[in-house]
């Protein structure tokens, strides 16, 4: 099975772009908060590709990136939420909010998310905790010159709001003092880690 396509880009619509490769234009469902990454009409573009195959029609659905697609396979593990669905819900939210909605456990701000409605509840109970968003997130602009040790505290199974309130304690209490101040990226890295970890198992 294919991975991706590249080339022309030739048409962009509403959840739907068109790319040409070797001659064969190929009609791609999309999401809409994926298509401005592709470049302008008539330039190159990669579309990460998923293929749906059933007994009554093939349809091809792609992504700016491998991560986005991941997020797409995610939400088809909700009962009730297609591909067709999923695409609508990735059209009108991005992977930022919708993190922060799970986190929050927020079902009546999901339930406002077109292609949601009243299927907020499953999602929640299917995914909260079990979205891989730090890739799919990954052009947001980071908020600590620390992302890197915050982001090994989440992969420890740490909430990230919680992460990312004891680092920024620690870095202020550390920058007072002159030892902190000298010590290499990599050392004032490993030392908030370790202290990390004994504030958050508090």
């Amino acid at each position: 099975m294919f991975n991706s396509l590249t080339g022309k880009i030739t048409f962009k619509g509403t959840q739907c772009v068109f790319l040409e490769t070797n001659g064969i234009e190929w009609d791609i469902n999309i999401p809409d908060t994926c298509i401005n990454k592709l470049g302008k009409v008539g330039e190159e573009g990669k579309v990460y590709v998923w293929l749906q195959h059933t007994d009554t029609a093939m349809n091809l659905y792609g992504f700016s990136s491998s991560a986005q697609r991941e997020l797409f396979f995610s939400l088809l593990k909700v009962d009730g939420i297609g591909p067709k669905g999923a695409i609508k819900i990735m059209s009108n939210i991005t992977a930022e909010s919708l993190g922060e909605m799970m986190d929050r456990g927020d079902v009546t701000a999901l339930a406002k998310v077109p292609g949601v409605g009243k299927k907020a509840s499953k999602m929640l109970l299917s995914l909260k905790g079990k979205l891989n968003l730090t890739e799919v997130s990954a052009v947001k602009k980071s908020n600590s010159p620390f992302d890197a040790v915050i982001s090994s505290l989440c992969d420890m199974g740490y909430d990230k709001r919680d992460a990312e309130a004891v680092i920024n304690k620690l870095v202020s209490e550390a920058e007072q003092t002159e030892e902190f101040r000298i010590l290499l990226p990599t050392q004032k890295e490993d030392l908030l880690f370790r202290r990390a970890i004994v504030e958050l198992a508090r």
